[in-house]
């Protein structure tokens, strides 16, 4: 590899890094919040699910991803699990709030 190629490759590599911190500090706010969503549902006894607000964060990340030049694919897969993991969270807390 030649130097330039090499310093590009740092170039490019320290970005990824850089972005790499931002999403795991943009995640953690996020779970942050929905950790408080949690609790607001399991104190006023709604269900951990939402399935009609599911249904209008995928077509407003779709707008978003479309937007963005991301695959759509990708993008449903990661809500998708991220969702998931903010239900077993909710339902976590709802256990936790009903044991009290």
């Amino acid at each position: 590899m030649t130097s330039n190629a090499t310093q590009q490759l740092s170039v490019l590599r320290q970005r990824i890094d850089n972005i790499d911190a931002a999403l795991i500090y943009m995640l953690a706010e996020r779970f942050r919040c929905t950790n408080e969503v949690g609790h607001l549902k399991a104190a006023t006894h709604l269900p951990a699910c939402d399935p009609a607000r599911e249904a209008e964060q995928i077509q407003r990340l779709k707008k978003l991803a479309e937007d963005a030049g991301l695959d759509m694919a990708f993008t449903k897969a990661f809500f998708t699990f991220l969702v998931g993991e903010v239900v077993a969270k909710h339902k976590i807390i709802a256990r936790q709030n009903q044991a009290k």
